[in-house]
Parts: C-alpha cells; structure tokens; sequence
C-alpha cells in the first residue's frame, strides 16, 4: 500500500461505519464539509490523478442513478421486485430512510422493468375525497409524464403504458403512451388524506391500492397485482459515500442502455474501471482512490446545496426551492434546453430528494431552509417557532417536515416527524393561523403544534405545498423565517 492513501484507507474505514443505517442514530453533529480537509489526496502518477478526477465526474454526474439504484436494493432487501407495488399502510416512520420523503400521505411506489415488454400501470379515478399527486420517472428519475387530476389522466384514471427504449409497437386504443428512456423506473404515488384521522388513513390506504401493474403481454387477462407493505420495514436510499456508490453505478450501467447524452462517460468511466459487459473489480489502490474522491465530490455537492437558497423564494427569508433554476428547466424538458446539461445541479437535488414532477407547481411545490431568521444552521438542541400566516394557498393541505441535516432523511427515533393541516388536533390562532414548534423538548401545551428534533445533531425542514393557489406563487401569501427561542 502506497503511503500517501494508508491514512486515506483507514480514514474511509471509519466513514463507512458512521454512514452505515445501525450507525446514524450516532453520528456526530460536525460540519459535513470539514471531512474533506481530514485527507489530503496525492497522487503517484498521472494515472491515480486521472482516476481520482473522474471518480469526482462519475459521482456527480451518476447521482441520480445511484439513487434509484439504492431504492431497488432496498426492495430486494425488502423481498420485494420490480412490477411490484411497496407501499406504506400508515403515516411513515423513521425505518423508512429515503431522502426526504412526505410523512403526511400514504405513499403507494410501483417499480417497473421493460426488459421483457411494455407494462401497464393503471391508476384509478379520483372520487370524493379520494384522489392521487404523483409522477411517472425512469431511472434517471427524470418525469415522464404526472398521473392523477392534475397529469395526463385529469383524475378520471387510466392505463398508462410504459414502454422500453427504442420500442416500435403499436399502441393500443384505451392507452396513455409513457415512452422510458430507461428499462427500469417507478411511480411515486402520494394517497392524499384530509383530515387524518384512521378512517381517513384506511380510505387513502384503500384508494391507493386500486392502482395495478403488471406486463402488457398478460393485459387480456392481468394478474393480480403484488403489494408489499414497507411500513415496519426498513427503506432506504440514503447517499452512500464510500466504494459501495460506485458497485451500485457499474449495477446501474450493466442494466441500462447508454443515452445519447451521456456516451462521453463510457470512456470516463472505464478509466475506474466501469465498463459494459465487464465486472467492476477495482484493486485495492484503485478502490482506496474512489474513496478519497467521493469524499471530496461530497464536500463540494454540500457546498453547492447551501448555496441554492439564494436567492430565496420570498425576499428577506431563508426558505427557497431547493432545486436550481436550470436543472428545473431541463428536467420538464427531458434535457432538451440547448447548450445545458446541468449534472451538477442535479447531482445536489438528487443527494439530498427523489423523484421529480413534470410540470412542478400544478400538483406541488416545496421550500426548504437549513439556517434560521438570525443567519445560524438550526441545532437539535435549541428550539425554534414558524408563524403560518392563515388561509394558505393551497387546495389539499400544506406540511412542515424536520429532516436530519447530514443524511437528509427522517430524524431516527422520533414519534412523528411533521405537522400538517391535515394532523388531528393541531391548534390554530383565534385568526386561523398556526403556530410550529421544532426543538428536543415540546413547550407546555403545545405538544400538537411541536417536530421532535435530536438534541445531538442539525436538522433541516421542508414546507410543502400540495394544490399551490395563485396567491402563492404571486407571493401575496408569505412564510416567515423560523425564529430561535431563547
């Protein structure tokens, strides 16, 4: 072993045991973009340097890829398969570790594989109270289309049919084409609830598990369609930076086709030792260098995630979208914007969320802040207070979410992780409007109102707005900061 990567060796070692699911309970509250100045990589010759460079390009630019990834080895973990339907019969927990999933609604995820033919997804009619937010995504989790009242079927339900890549057949009458760039992908379903209660929860859990998938081949007589429930289940996709990304990459690129757009990573990626058709079997100075590069691809995707809160969504506050402008516009696209391809803006969105939206803003929107009014990153151990002005914009509810600040995913161990106006017994002012609460301890009588944090580590929180009116986005309605309270 070389001695300029012995340190690095046993440095990633350690890293790996805190990013592991059994270890983030413990983790320490440090500052994430110090790790990189812990080690110092220098390269032997020409070639590490090489290596180490494009192991950088290979994470950022196959984040989002990793992260679809990283979901399918949880559903095998889970003895689950693609075209198959996980969902969660309740509210989620903390055993689900995704990133920075929506615990005010019951989640209903079919996964898909066009490997042996088109699939059909067949989502129901909205009803009364009962109706689906959600999106088709391929693999590179970019939208193929959204489904439900405000996507392609506008609530009166339909048989959406998938197709592989460079698929040829004809299309059946009665069906909605979703042409995939990728063999594999999944639907990210949202049950929408109205007031929470259990009867409400099993109606939404009801509703959700009308939606059907199975091949197109068997669609004269369609099986039964296969739910595995992920409630008590742990589920993840939480980023891993150490040797296991780039194992979950080669899985990637061995299943898919190469896109167009993509075809300058073949030779990049050969140089680490990814390569169609072959087995990704680094030695042991290669892998040593992928893990100082992933290291160092961390820091710098944690800076640029704190720098896309400006400029914020309302002047003078901390909360914006947490996603760049340009990533947004390729994304509706499908990476069609001339001369832009923004893989590192994508890379941030896709460390820290999953899935996207096709036309954002008709079903939901999303404000995030990591620091509060006076400038600081929020501490688990302080508690702070948001003042929701009354009547917010919004048609079906609106949510506040705290997410653990490092692993971007639900606080573990905490009873619950959000309130909404959709949550049983939440409290208003005398003029509608809400008061939250976020710290270790809830302050006397407000246990309603009050988001548990973890005393030991930062935390980051994620408003959602589902049914977003006009007065939203004209901004006649405005968020406030969230204040400390000393």
């Amino acid at each position: 072993m070389k001695p300029s990567l012995l340190f690095v060796s046993v440095y990633v070692v350690m890293l790996h045991a805190c990013n592991s699911a059994e270890t983030n309970k413990t983790a320490t509250t440090s500052d994430s973009t110090s790790r990189a100045n812990t080690v110092t990589f220098k390269p032997a010759n020409i070639q590490e340097q090489l290596i180490y460079s494009r192991a950088i390009e290979a994470v950022i630019w196959g984040m989002p890829a990793v992260n679809f990834e990283l979901m399918h080895e949880s559903l095998v973990n889970a003895k689950g398969d693609f075209n198959q339907v996980v969902y969660w019969s309740g509210l989620l927990n903390s055993k689900n570790q995704t990133l920075t999933p929506n615990p005010d609604v019951i989640y209903i995820n079919p996964f898909y594989d066009t490997r042996q033919g088109p699939v059909v997804l067949e989502i129901p009619r909205a009803a009364g109270a009962s109706s689906i937010t959600g999106s088709l995504d391929d693999s590179w989790q970019t939208a193929i289309e959204d489904v439900g009242p405000v996507g392609v079927d506008k609530g009166k339900g339909g048989k959406y049919l998938i197709l592989p890549p460079e698929y040829k057949g004809k299309i059946p009458p009665g069906y909605i084409p979703m042409p995939s760039s990728t063999f594999t992908g999944y639907a990210i379903l949202r049950s929408n609830l109205t007031d929470g209660s259990e009867p409400d929860l099993k109606r939404a859990v009801d509703y959700g598990k009308e939606v059907k998938i199975y091949p197109f081949a068997l669609a004269a007589n369609p099986p039964k369609s296969i739910f595995v429930d992920l409630l008590d289940v742990h589920f993840s996709n939480t980023i891993p930076y150490n040797i296991h990304f780039f194992e979950l990459l080669n899985q990637y690129v061995q299943r898919e086709p190469w896109l167009p757009r993509d075809q300058v990573m073949i030779d990049l990626l050969s140089t680490i030792g990814i390569e169609k058709g072959k087995p990704f079997q680094p030695d042991a100075i290669t892998t040593e260098i992928l893990n100082a590069a992933i290291l160092e691809a961390h820091s710098w995707l944690d800076k640029k995630y704190e720098q896309v809160f400006t400029p914020p969504f309302y002047e003078g506050t901390h909360w914006a979208m947490p996603v760049y402008p340009d990533l947004l516009k390729s994304l509706i696209s499908n990476y069609q914007v001339p001369d832009s391809y923004p893989i590192g803006s994508r890379a941030v969105a896709y460390s820290i969320g999953y899935f996207s939206a096709k036309h954002l803003g008709a079903g939901q929107y999303y404000l995030m802040t990591i620091k509060d009014k006076n400038d600081q990153p929020f501490d688990g151990s302080k508690s702070y207070t948001l003042h929701l002005p009354s009547n917010v914009p919004v048609k079906l509810y609106w949510s506040v979410t705290a997410y653990d600040r490092q692993m971007h995913a639900l606080i573990q161990g905490m009873k619950y992780s959000s309130r909404a106006s959709t949550t049983p017994g939440l409290q208003k002012n005398p003029d509608g409007s809400v008061d939250i609460y976020f710290g270790a301890k809830a302050p006397a009588g407000k246990e309603s109102n009050w988001i548990p944090t973890d005393p030991q580590r930062q935390f980051e929180l994620l408003a959602r707005f589902y049914g977003p009116e006009k007065p939203f986005f004209e901004k006649t309605w405005k968020m406030p900061d969230v204040k400390e309270v000393k």
